[in-house]
């Protein structure tokens, strides 16, 4: 009877797909135009005046002949600089208008696709909305591939290569050509071949870019707050210059074999730091022609949601004491980085010398679910899960991002996923979920695991007496395994209520309206101050954040072990009576969340959900408040997993460097003092529980900010009852005074260090106490912001650009409000062991250069448009009015008001000045590792 229902269902799900196919969105335009080249254009208001544009490829690494390993991702490269018909600067044109190279201008490739993007455009310009289509069209097919240019970039690649490379890029290196054993995928990494890469024919570069950059593989995106008609006729104007390809190469999609008996691939590498499994068997991707269907749509959704409840299983399992790894989980999806085949693919983070043991519950779990399905109640959250998410969506369908539509027809146009618009899929969920019995899920997890197509992959550090299993081993443990009795699945959940007793609720006794941002104040009668400042950015969203002076700074260095994990404790054992496996599942079908966190001077709770989990937020943020609940098991799997996690850190390079930058800038200082596995140990989980709870025991000193979909009738009751009751201990709390001071004058700290890749780390740090006024008209934040753009493009132009030094320089500059004035600036890159003298005398070289004279006029004026255009975008966000909120009340500081005229009455002289004074008081750090030899 149980199999003629299984059919039943499938039945039913199959023929309603068969006759009927999922209908386009309508709010999309999509086109072909003679040429073959495919375009989608939608508009979409949110963000205001902004627009994005793609130029997607059907090609990627996997189309490199064996002389051009590397040579996809090398063209990406050389997209960024000339072209047909912006033969100087065609990244220089974007930044005018604010744009950014890396946020705004970029680019991917991968195995099977090549994508190109600019981002946030501004479409108040319609020369602008026409220059980036004529970007798209010259990154299509007119690059200009010279000499010159292509041997300057291949500097910057191997640096990329260098910066990228490390213990898990070995690995992967080591294991693709195992388990792709047949098939193109195992050579074809993105990032190619360094010997290919420094000694290529400029001709190869050619070739492939003619052969492959073809309209037929092309498709063109545009979303944002555009004109379709005017996009789509010039679009059509200004890319019918590109020929329809005579004879073109096949675009092959090469295949990944079958295997009857398991492929098993064991690596180390003496730089990994953790070991990791994961278990796949593989399955045939499905046709095309199938993908626009409800029954692809339905099972997809089935699919995600098995994940999600074998996923909750393998949680639960790693919170144990015992547990052989510290997490896991399972999905459905490309069988690594195939797009040729599927696979259900179960993972583990494993501890030290147990992957037999992490391997046999991957099976276990696994297998238990396919002999006995999973219950009613793990369904109903799934589908409750995924239907709130939906839901979400829905209601906030007029202010999705453009990115959120892009990622839709991104889909649509590489594997031919279904693009019906949020309207229709909501709808058909809501109609077929509760259709969906037991044997929908059960069913999918029967086919999904099967005993052949099986593949093991191991990896983990290379060191003296840690070993591992045997291919032959492991083989034999799988069918050992696979053959042992299990009992299904039984979960036990309390279905008491999150809070049971609750304290007489309070009253708010002030109310003032009218504030600086339209906001208003309440003050409750425990203390609290409560700012609410309502928006329409979207339709259900309600974000909360809770700040007070303290943090763990009211804790002597002498407990400084135990503070350091104040964070820790709500994400051990819970909150009220619910574990951390257990709260999810009481919050299944709910949008909320919120979290607790401990700094070095404030303690803060930050939230989220929509308007019908507001009640629940105020209800988690009561119990995270005053009830951290204690559960000594979950303790002691944290404890083994801390453990297990710093084992092998020391024989890794960047923490290695981390450390040394720590220790230099910091010296001994006790609250700066490298924790060690064997202090992990030490921990007293009572003091810790017991410290959280004095950061939190003062309620009353807390501002609460909540920015969003706000109700003041709804809302104020639920606020009264939830926060109006806490207790309102010492409203005047503060922060102490600690002893963690950077250390001054100039400190140089050059070591050697064994590594496998070659590379030098430097790093430079300057630092000041500047005296910085918060309530100026030219807030220091302003200037924070564009003398950080204004060092990105220094470093970008001279690091990477001039000398081919770097892939990429992180720069920046900031400045603390507690305590006030404590200024760094920070210079951080990887470059080649032989030229990292030169590449610091570059470094400092442009720092002075600012102090002495300025910053260029065109790398300042692009620093002020991008600063003031990213503000302009943040204004329509939630989480931009909560932290400028806050700041506002929290600390003095107004860092909205006037922002244009304020950011533009900055000038070039105000950020010489800001250079001069940070490097003045002469602290300087210096931190380079090099190999050793």
């Amino acid at each position: 009877m149980r199999k003629i229902t299984i059919l039943l269902v499938l039945f039913v799900i199959t023929s309603v797909a068969k006759t009927q196919n999922l209908p386009f969105d309508p709010q999309i335009r999509q086109g072909k135009l003679d040429n073959g080249l495919t375009y989608f254009i939608r508009h979409n208001n949110y963000p205001e005046n902004r627009a994005a544009y793609y130029l997607v490829q059907k090609v990627g690494s996997i189309q490199e002949d064996d002389n051009q390993a590397g040579l996809a991702h090398f063209l990406e490269h050389m997209a960024f600089g000339s072209t047909k018909n912006f033969p100087q600067n065609l990244v220089g044109s974007l930044e005018k208008y604010g744009a950014k190279i890396g946020e705004n201008i970029n680019a991917y490739t991968s195995f099977d696709q090549t994508v190109y993007f600019l981002d946030g455009m501004p479409t108040d310009n319609k020369n602008l909305i026409d220059s980036c289509l004529l970007v798209l069209h010259d990154w299509s097919g007119f690059i200009t591939l010279k000499d010159d240019a292509i041997d300057k970039e291949r500097k910057v690649i191997k640096e990329e290569w260098r910066s990228r490379t490390g213990a898990y890029s070995r690995i992967w290196d080591k294991q693709l050509p195992i388990i792709f054993k047949g098939s193109k995928y195992a050579d074809r990494m993105p990032i190619g071949k360094m010997d290919i890469i420094e000694n290529f024919k400029y001709q190869e570069l050619n070739d492939y870019y003619k052969k492959w950059y073809r309209p037929d593989l092309q498709g063109i995106i545009v979303v944002g707050n555009v004109d379709v008609d005017h996009v789509e006729k010039q679009l059509k104007t200004i890319f019918t210059d590109i020929p329809k390809p005579v004879n073109p190469a096949e675009r092959v999609y090469y295949p990944v074999s079958d295997n009857t008996s398991p492929i098993i691939s064991v690596v180390t590498d003496p730089e990994a730091t953790s070991t990791n499994i994961s278990l796949y068997i593989k399955h045939d991707t499905e046709p095309e022609n199938q993908r626009n269907t409800k029954e692809w749509l339905i099972q997809e959704h089935i699919r995600n949601m098995v994940s999600q409840m074998l996923s909750a299983r393998l949680n639960e399992i790693s919170q144990r004491p015992d547990a052989p790894f510290s997490s896991a989980y399972s999905y459905y999806g490309n069988y690594f980085v195939a797009v040729t085949k599927k696979a259900w693919t179960s993972s583990a983070s494993v501890k030290e010398g147990k992957v037999n043991e992490a391997l046999t519950i991957l099976i276990q779990e696994n297998e238990r679910a396919k002999q006995y399905g999973f219950t009613e109640g793990e369904i109903e959250r799934a589908k409750a899960n995924l239907l709130q998410r939906y839901e979400n969506s829905y209601n906030n369908r007029d202010k999705q991002s453009n990115g959120e539509i892009i990622n839709v027809i991104l889909h649509n146009f590489l594997i031919s996923g279904p693009i019906t618009g949020i309207e229709y899929e909501y709808k058909m969920l809501k109609e077929i979920l509760p259709t969906l019995k037991q044997e929908a899920f059960n069913s999918f997890i029967k086919k999904a695991i099967t005993d052949n197509n099986v593949v093991l992959t191991v990896s983990g550090p290379e060191k003296e007496g840690l070993k591992y299993p045997s291919e032959t081993d492991l083989i034999n443990l799988m069918a050992k395994v696979k053959n042992q009795p299990l009992e299904a699945y039984v979960e036990t959940l309390s279905k008491e209520p999150l809070i049971s007793n609750l304290p007489q609720p309070g009253k708010v006794v002030d109310t003032k309206r009218n504030g600086l941002y339209d906001e208003t104040e309440w003050t409750l009668s425990n203390g609290i101050k409560v700012i609410l400042k309502k928006t329409t950015f979207h339709n259900d969203q309600i974000v909360m954040s809770a700040l007070a002076k303290g943090g763990s700074s009211i804790f002597s260095d002498e407990e400084i072990l135990n503070a350091s994990f104040i964070n820790a404790v709500s994400q051990i054992g819970g909150v009220g009576n619910f574990s951390t496996t257990d709260l999810p599942k009481i919050l299944a079908g709910k949008s909320v969340s919120v979290w607790p966190s401990v700094s070095d001077y404030t303690q803060a709770v930050k939230g989220n959900s929509t308007i019908k989990d507001f009640e629940t937020m105020l209800q988690l943020t009561y119990l995270y408040l005053t009830s951290p609940r204690k559960d000594e098991d979950a303790f002691k799997a944290f404890v083994e997993n801390r453990k297990n996690s710093m084992l092998n850190n020391a024989k890794n390079p960047s923490y290695i460097f981390s450390d040394s930058i720590n220790k230099t800038l910091y010296g001994n200082q006790p609250r700066a003092r490298k924790i060690e596995v064997a202090d992990i140990d030490k921990l007293d989980y009572d003091r810790m529980i017991s410290m959280y709870k004095e950061c939190f025991a003062n309620p009353g000193s807390f501002i609460f900010t909540f920015v969003g979909t706000l109700d003041e009738e709804i809302i104020k009751p639920l606020i009264e009852k939830y926060l109006g009751c806490l207790p309102s201990g010492n409203l005047m709390a503060t922060y102490k005074e600690i002893n963690k001071k950077i250390r001054k004058g100039v400190i140089k700290n050059n070591f050697t260090q064994a590594m496998e890749t070659p590379k030098a780390t430097s790093f430079i740090y300057y630092t000041a106490l500047l005296d910085l006024d918060f309530k100026a008209n030219i807030a220091p934040a302003f200037k924070r912001d564009v003398l950080n753009g204004i060092l990105d493009q220094i470093f970008f132009r001279t690091l990477r650009g001039d000398e081919g030094g770097t892939y990429g320089a992180s720069a920046n500059f900031g400045f603390d409000h507690i305590p006030s004035g404590e200024s760094r600036l920070q210079i951080y890159f990887n470059t080649d062991p032989k030229r990292v003298n030169d590449m610091n005398a570059v470094v400092y070289r442009e720092i002075k250069e600012l102090a002495d004279n300025g910053p260029r006029k065109d790398e300042f004026d692009k620093a002020i448009e991008n600063v003031i255009k990213k503000r302009t975008e943040y204004l329509k966000m939630n989480g931009y009015w909560s932290a400028t909120t806050e700041i506002i009340h929290f600390y003095g500081e107004d860092e909205n008001t006037d922002y244009i005229n304020r950011i533009r009455s900055i000038t070039p002289a105000d950020i010489q000045q800001l250079v001069k004074d940070i490097i003045s008081q002469g602290n300087l750090i210096e931190v380079v590792m090099t190999p050793k030899e």
